[in-house]
């Protein structure tokens, strides 16, 4: 089983600034990438930002220029920087990983999700 831990939420003014974290931990063979998404109340589940296992990037147009994802692949990590925030930021944001898992003799592809970190970005 995989597990994933993320902290760093809360809540700050416009134009603030967050540090989220996401550790996955467990039966993890390799991770292929990870990624953090995001729910706003009434909306979908949207992407906000991934990482591949070699470093590739991929954001939302809405976050560029504004968030950073990076990677310790020592430690099965990613963390998202979020600089000037806005109120539109506001959501619940999820992690994800993309990783090998399962017996040695069967391995496979899965994607775990953790629970969730709130931000709430006032005006």
């Amino acid at each position: 089983q995989v597990q994933l831990m993320e902290s760093g939420g809360g809540l700050v003014q416009t134009g603030g600034s967050l540090r989220l974290s996401c550790a996955a931990s467990g039966r993890i063979f390799n991770i292929d990438a990870m990624a953090w998404y995001r729910q706003a109340p009434g909306n979908q589940r949207e992407l906000v930002a991934a990482i591949t296992s070699r470093g590739y990037t991929d954001y939302a147009t809405s976050v560029m220029g504004r968030f950073t994802i990076a990677r310790d692949s020592a430690k099965n990590t990613i963390y998202l920087q979020m600089n000037s925030l806005k109120p539109e930021d506001t959501g619940v944001y999820y992690c994800k990983v993309e990783c090998l898992t399962g017996p040695i003799e069967d391995p496979r592809s899965m994607d775990y999700w953790g629970e969730g970190t709130p931000v709430t970005i006032s005006s």
